[in-house]
């Protein structure tokens, strides 16, 4: 196929099967028949039908778009995706309300192509693609770990190469700068089907480098520390960083409630952070290549309120 066509190769596989390819005139279905030099295979692409998701006027904050793509800042507590646990209200309901006409198809259907996510209580950075050629160069970006993408937490604790309880931590190591570097197998937990679990055999290959920004408290009891994904795993920053015993400050998940040393900062600071009751992420940067015109583009979003509220708390404390 021409590459301008901008068919995936589960895309041309689900046409072999619908019967709308032809070999010299003959309907082909087998995906592995040989084919002869000299044969003239037409493909019959359809229209980009409607999608049975549902537009919703939800308000977006848009950082970019343009006819491929679009950059959106989410906010904390919208899903990305309908599931069946959240069916509407989510970004792509939102989205599909905003495009309209503009979505000219991902994979025959009129919806946004989702690339990658963040959890519904993370807030940041999203791009999403509008057409099958920016979808296919985008996955393929973020496939072979080429996009950029940072970062900013408040954990529990200050990674440390000097702390010897990282030292015996296993997929724990520090590069230069002070870069805790976390590498393991992430799959899901075994009895819990909401949580991922570290592994070292099986599972899917994570890596993920953090960086403290600032210690927080004296002795210093939190830390905001900048994360760089090398991988883009489900829960992987929360996950790696509860692995390090470095919980995220909010995270009723994997960071937990921890009390604070009595005295190590002030009742404000101590009251904003026990109060603070979504996983304090922040999807910060986005750096990719524009699949269509090759451009490089960045992205960075300021902190939502609440967070930057709990940094100033802290920073008082």
């Amino acid at each position: 196929m021409p590459e301008a066509a901008a068919l995936s190769r589960t895309r041309l596989a689900r046409l072999l099967e619908e019967g709308a390819v032809q070999v010299d005139g003959i309907v082909a279905t087998n995906p592995k028949a040989r084919v002869a030099e000299g044969a003239v295979i037409d493909v019959a692409v359809a229209e980009a039908q409607d999608s049975h998701l549902q537009p919703e006027d939800i308000p977006l904050t848009i950082v970019h778009e343009d006819d491929d793509l679009i950059v959106v800042d989410k906010p904390a507590g919208i899903v990305v995706h309908p599931a069946p646990g959240s069916p509407s209200g989510t970004l792509v309901n939102a989205l599909m309300f905003h495009c309209g006409d503009t979505l000219s198809g991902v994979g025959g259907m009129k919806r946004p192509g989702i690339v990658h996510r963040i959890d519904k209580d993370t807030s940041g950075l999203l791009v999403v693609a509008k057409t099958d050629a920016a979808h296919q160069g985008l996955a393929a970006q973020f496939a072979a770990h080429s996009a950029e993408r940072a970062y900013r937490a408040v954990v529990y604790g200050v990674p440390d190469a000097g702390d010897p309880r990282l030292r015996g931590i296993r997929g724990a190591s520090f590069e230069p700068g002070n870069v805790l570097k976390l590498t393991t197998q992430l799959a899901r937990h075994k009895t819990d089907r909401q949580r991922q679990a570290v592994l070292f055999e099986g599972g899917r290959h994570a890596v993920t480098r953090a960086r403290v920004r600032a210690a927080y408290g004296a002795p210093p009891v939190l830390s905001q520390v900048e994360c760089r994904l090398e991988t883009g795993r489900t829960h992987q920053i929360r996950v790696h960083m509860a692995h390090a015993g470095h919980g995220l400050v909010g995270d009723p998940t994997y960071g937990g409630r921890r009390k604070l040393p009595r005295g190590a900062m002030s009742d404000a600071a101590a009251a904003a952070v026990s109060a603070f009751d979504w996983q304090a992420l922040h999807a910060a940067i986005l750096g990719f290549d524009h699949p269509i015109s090759g451009a490089a583009l960045r992205f960075e979003a300021a902190l939502p309120d609440d967070f930057a509220a709990l940094l100033a708390a802290l920073e008082q404390g």
